[in-house]
């Protein structure tokens, strides 16, 4: 990689983060990176595959900055959930990696074709390996939907504190912030799911009837 494709990756990333692809300017990056216009398409072809390039960068860059933990080969199923909890909600609520968690989430409610390319590099291998360790924590029988949709349970509880980090904050008292923090939140959710998933409440096979059929 030069130092000229790094130079404009580095630098649209903040203004795709802060202005999305559509309000964001070849121009007005290129003036950040200290590079010719013409660079964007020697090395991208385009705005929309720099666009989908810089997202690639930032899921990159947020693994880089906050990696996953580094698990002993004998380390069991609820220490690796746990510290995948933990390792998700610092990676959102963090203030470690800020334009590539704004610029992921924006990707996440404003969907672009960067998004396929998001999910397969970034999404897909974390939300397997999240599904590695419930299959070590589930009855063998469990349906492999109620899998995912344990998977995505986890994942919704965490994304919640950030998408509605302004509600949570007008919802809680001084008091209790201390309970809202990532450390406190990541040991609420691993243990919530522990205690759902031992007692079976979210295994079990819901009724799919109409409501009107089971009154």
């Amino acid at each position: 990689m030069t130092d000229s494709r790094d130079k404009i990756l580095h630098a649209a990333g903040p203004v795709f983060a802060k202005k999305g692809y559509k309000s964001a300017t070849v121009r007005e990056i290129c003036q950040i990176a200290e590079v010719n216009v013409a660079a964007v398409n020697y090395y991208f072809g385009d705005k929309e595959s720099l666009y989908i390039e810089t997202v690639k960068h930032a899921t990159r860059s947020l693994q880089a900055k906050i990696p996953l933990p580094n698990w002993s080969d004998d380390a069991g199923p609820e220490i690796r959930l746990r510290g995948m909890i933990r390792t998700l909600l610092t990676r959102l609520l963090s203030d470690a990696a800020p334009w590539e968690q704004q610029l992921m989430m924006r990707e996440v409610l404003h969907p672009t074709a960067a998004c396929r390319a998001m999910a397969e590099e970034y999404f897909r291998p974390h939300f397997e390996l999240l599904l590695g360790i419930l299959n070590q924590l589930l009855p063998a029988d469990t349906p492999e939907h109620k899998r995912r949709q344990i998977g995505f349970s986890i994942v919704g509880q965490c994304v919640h504190y950030r998408l509605a980090a302004g509600a949570v904050e007008m919802l809680t008292p001084d008091n209790e912030r201390q309970y809202f923090e990532i450390e406190s939140l990541a040991k609420h959710i691993a243990d919530f799911t522990l205690a759902s998933i031992a007692s079976g409440c979210q295994i079990a096979e819901s009724d799919s009837r109409p409501l009107e059929s089971r009154l």
